[in-house]
């Protein structure tokens, strides 16, 4: 859905102030009968109050934090908006807030400041989120195929713990490859979020290797590449003094950077394996 109209913005505000107290019976004919709250219409009350069921902020009327924050970050939630769903790379400063956030924004008296900062909180809580999901399902499909396009052992060690610094260990007669896996479902742009203690294995581990998987959004995997561990090494930031230290980073690949296949199985896997996991097709992009 679009965000709401201004006065639907507003109506939702006042509903979610006086619900905590009154019953909903009696704030619509407060609403309709007193002139403070005329400058609303009562079918514009009755679509706010539908609004605010529609989005869940019925459920937890007495929580703390003011009303018109809860509004615009769910106005923002639930907009649809296009935009939306890379808020983290397009809007990255106030002066970057798109339109619909903006008349949002000055509806329900936020500044730019405070409703960059309310975006940017509703946006990274849906990113981690959406990053957790795609990311565990790229995990398993990459486990899936490597089970049916090698003999050699394979092991989900993520499922075990986050401490390893990668997600799959594969054990071969000759060798062994651990693989750290970022996942996407987007074509032309691949952006990896690298922990510290993930890029710290890449350093001192010879077997690690970051692997990209894109998906369809059925979650079946099409595309296998492996970014090559020196063009991590010189794109992650460094510690500039003794008392800071960063631990994570966002990568964004450039799309000639990924190098096709995982090569360092490569001697690991049947002749059946696909041939976009021995990198004999390009990726696709």
């Amino acid at each position: 859905m679009p965000v709401p109209p201004d006065p639907i913005l507003r109506a939702a505000v006042r509903w979610l102030e006086r619900l905590p107290v009154s019953g909903a019976a009696r704030l619509r004919a407060l609403f309709t009968a007193h002139s403070e709250f005329s400058d609303i219409t009562p079918t514009q009350y009755e679509a706010a109050y539908a609004w605010i069921q529609d989005t869940g902020l019925l459920d937890d009327l007495h929580s703390s934090i003011p009303a018109r924050r809860r509004v615009f970050d769910s106005a923002m939630l639930h907009s649809r908006a296009p935009w939306f769903r890379d808020a983290g790379l397009l809007v990255c400063t106030p002066d970057e807030l798109p339109d619909d956030a903006l008349r949002a924004a000055a509806s329900l008296g936020l500044s730019e400041d405070e409703a960059f900062g309310q975006l940017s909180s509703v946006w990274g809580k849906v990113d981690t989120q959406e990053r957790s999901r795609i990311g565990a399902a790229g995990e398993l499909a990459l486990i899936e195929l490597l089970e049916a396009s090698t003999a050699a052992r394979i092991e989900h060690v993520a499922a075990w713990s986050d401490g390893f610094g990668y997600d799959i260990a594969v054990h071969d007669a000759q060798k062994s490859a651990h693989l750290e896996v970022k996942s996407t479902t987007r074509r032309g742009r691949l952006t990896v979020h690298l922990s510290r203690n993930e890029f710290e294995t890449m350093r001192r581990d010879p077997y690690w290797e970051l692997v990209a998987i894109r998906l369809t959004l059925d979650h079946e995997l099409e595309d296998v590449a492996t970014v090559p561990k020196e063009w991590i090494a010189a794109q992650a930031p460094a510690d500039s003094g003794v008392n800071g230290r960063w631990e994570s980073c966002r990568l964004d690949v450039p799309p000639d950077v990924p190098v096709p296949g995982i090569a360092c199985i490569a001697d690991a896997l049947t002749g059946e394996a696909p041939a976009f996991l021995k990198g004999a097709a390009g990726r696709s992009g």
